[in-house]
């Protein structure tokens, strides 16, 4: 089983400090756990008042305020790197590993007209972001599927993307991890799938220097993105001007995703066709 999941914070999971005290939206089988009756979900959502999570296997999966775009936590940084490509080549957005829709709706800020494709494995969690996170007004295309298995499929089709935005993980709580089919065979699969001149981000938390060299050796840009507070490293690979600075600069501009920067951190790293033409590897923090 592949799912969404969005960030691990070090330490207890940060709340904001608007939230009021939480309450369970999920279903009667969940305040009939509360009162010691039974199991908890491991799919439901958590009302603060101002604030909604989505939790799945006791991991922090989705993030939403009613009537705000960024989360000023791990999902900005997966989406900032469309800003890298110009307004007119936000045409088809995938997100692979969909969740609750926290992606998806700034992805759907920052690219309006775009066609953005969702995938996600588990059923509830597309019925609870509907029912609970507003998903359906992103516009996003839902296919409930397992991450790895449309992959495949589509890699055999026409069908391009400017940007892939990869959220896949398996495991619970502190354990979630990548499968081992990322990045081989599945990234290798989805490069494939990019339109010439497009991005390719994948949410990583320990395996980082795994995906981060499959990444390297296919592109000439590579940016690590940090998130103040979370264990998180979000690889954006592109063409050889995607560094950090270039895209801390996009961000910067913003009306969407500036509000962020000061809990976000952009570092270059050298793709390995950047180091055969005599780079040195040293990676730069802004």
């Amino acid at each position: 089983m592949a799912q969404s999941y969005g960030g691990r914070g070090r330490g207890e999971r940060p709340r904001d400090p608007r939230e009021a005290p939480r309450r369970d939206v999920r279903s009667r089988a969940d305040r009939a756990a509360r009162r010691g009756r039974g199991p908890r979900p491991r799919i439901r959502v958590e009302d603060g008042g101002e604030t909604r999570t989505l939790v799945v296997d006791e991991t922090f999966a989705s993030f939403y305020r009613p009537g705000e775009i960024a989360t000023h936590c791990v999902w900005d940084a997966i989406a900032a790197p469309i800003l890298w490509l110009p307004p007119e080549r936000r045409r088809r957005i995938l997100v692979l590993g969909l969740g609750g829709g926290s992606v998806a709706r700034i992805a759907r800020a920052l690219a309006p007209r775009a066609e953005i494709v969702g995938i996600e494995f588990e059923p509830e969690v597309v019925r609870l972001a509907r029912e609970h996170l507003d998903l359906d007004e992103t516009g996003v295309r839902v296919e409930v599927a397992d991450a790895r298995a449309w992959v495949e499929a589509a890699s055999k089709e026409p069908t391009r993307y400017d940007a892939i935005l990869e959220d896949v993980f398996i495991g619970t709580g502190d354990e979630v991890h990548k499968p081992d089919w990322i990045p081989d065979p599945m990234h290798e699969q989805a490069f494939g799938m990019l339109a010439p001149g497009g991005v390719f981000v994948s949410n990583t938390l320990d395996e980082h220097a795994r995906v981060a060299r499959s990444m390297r050796a296919r592109f000439a840009g590579l940016v690590a993105i940090e998130t103040e507070d979370y264990d998180n490293r979000v690889l954006a690979a592109g063409g050889p001007g995607l560094t950090g600075a270039a895209l801390r600069e996009r961000v910067a501009a913003s009306e969407v995703l500036a509000p962020s920067l000061d809990v976000l951190s952009f570092r270059t790293r050298r793709s390995a066709r950047s180091l055969s033409r005599g780079a040195q590897p040293a990676a730069r923090r802004v």
